[in-house]
């Protein structure tokens, strides 16, 4: 989670939905932009539990981003794949991955993607917590929930609420996006009605479809 002071804006960063990628930009652009400190979740604290620890902030503008759950889940699984194998040759990816229980548990018990979904979804609970979790707070949600799928246009509205205009020539470097392929190709019908069931929250209030 990432504050601005000087803008009054605060940024929820929910997994997997581009947040790596505005927190560079926001970092390398917004001369005070800093982390909030001392949150559970850490950079991806929930904006409940910000607003309950510092109450000061509860008048900025709040911002995040959403992404289609199917697409969410297997760039999720597909990260972790990538950097257990990148830490048989990378020490620095190696202690990453062992300071992550999370990471830890999905690379060694769920390496297969429909057994992430399908079983995943049940024994890991982070799994099924809907993105609209990180968003809303008692009587405070977030001012602008953007989608991943078309996350330059949603930052720049984002941004330009909050007083922000950063240029044409930004662009967003998104080098952790996941798979290029449809993730469509990746599901069997059971895997995706799984998600849509473990999903239903998010998929509501967003339109999300397989």
């Amino acid at each position: 989670m990432l504050v601005s002071h000087a803008h009054r804006m605060l940024f929820v960063h929910v997994q997997k939905t581009g947040g790596s990628s505005v927190d560079r930009l926001l970092s390398e652009h917004v001369a005070d932009v800093q982390r909030v400190q001392g949150l559970p979740g850490a950079r991806h604290a929930k904006l409940r539990v910000a607003l309950r620890q510092h109450p000061e902030l509860r008048d900025y503008f709040v911002f995040g981003f959403v992404r289609n759950p199917w697409a969410r889940l297997l760039s999720w699984h597909s990260m972790i794949v990538r950097r257990s194998e990148a830490a048989e040759a990378n020490d620095f990816v190696a202690q990453r991955l062992a300071a992550n229980n999370f990471w830890l548990r999905v690379a060694s018990d769920f390496p297969d993607f429909e057994d992430f979904v399908l079983r995943g979804t049940r024994e890991i609970p982070r799994l099924a917590v809907p993105q609209l979790d990180w968003l809303r707070a008692p009587a405070r949600d977030a001012d602008f929930i953007g989608r991943t799928e078309h996350l330059d246009r949603d930052l720049a509205a984002a941004l330009g609420r909050a007083g922000l205009d950063l240029g044409p020539a930004v662009r967003l470097d998104q080098r952790n996006a996941g798979p290029s392929r449809d993730y469509r190709s990746a599901y069997t019908p059971q895997m995706r009605d799984r998600v849509a069931e473990v999903c239903a929250d998010d998929i509501a209030a967003f339109g999300y479809e397989f």
